[in-house]
């Protein structure tokens, strides 16, 4: 068990937690009745910030569920975040689909729905407040999720694209910059 109370695997790596989004039946008419397969919509994550999503299809909804596990495996992505939040405010498209993300204070919880909620669960978002504006396509709603989650970025980061110097450390009761200050003028 890790600090957060999950399961590590021998290598000392987060267990990946599977989360099945949707199944789907398809059908097919032929001579003698009809031909069913499936296809399956899976979400893998560490609950550390790392997250990836599969799209499987077979003959078998299990079948359908491995491949889809597998392909979430090998699609695991870095997400920034802020203590169990986003750092910031940002919206995802795909397709039909777009949805905006907001971070929220603690103990907030994960206020989404759909495709988000195992997405933002999986990656280990604590607390966030989720709307889906468009389509409800499953499908594209994991996809747009993750679209968001691609765009953002710590403050650190933007930061250093912008040049700036890192930000100094929070402190006590703001009064003690000014004397740093006052200090390295010589006052």
């Amino acid at each position: 068990m890790n600090r957060y109370g999950r399961k590590e695997s021998d290598e000392g790596r987060p267990e990946l937690e599977e989360r099945v989004v949707f199944v789907n039946r398809c059908s097919k008419v032929v001579k003698g009745g009809r031909r069913f397969s499936f296809s399956a919509v899976v979400v893998a994550g560490d609950g550390n910030g790392r997250v990836g999503y599969g799209f499987g299809k077979a003959n078998e909804v299990a079948e359908a569920i491995r491949k889809g596990t597998e392909a979430a495996k090998k699609a695991l992505v870095p997400v920034t975040m802020r203590d169990r939040t986003i750092p910031h405010e940002v919206q995802g498209e795909h397709d039909g689909a777009r949805i905006l993300l907001r971070p929220a204070s603690p103990g907030t919880g994960v206020i989404a729905g759909g495709g988000m909620r195992d997405v933002l669960a999986a990656a280990g978002i604590r607390d966030v407040l989720a709307k889906s504006l468009g389509s409800n396509n499953r499908l594209n709603v994991v996809k747009a999720t993750f679209a968001a989650l691609m765009q953002l970025r710590s403050e650190a980061e933007i930061r250093a694209e912008r040049g700036l110097p890192e930000a100094a450390p929070a402190g006590g009761n703001g009064s003690a910059g000014a004397e740093a200050a006052a200090v390295e003028a010589g006052v």
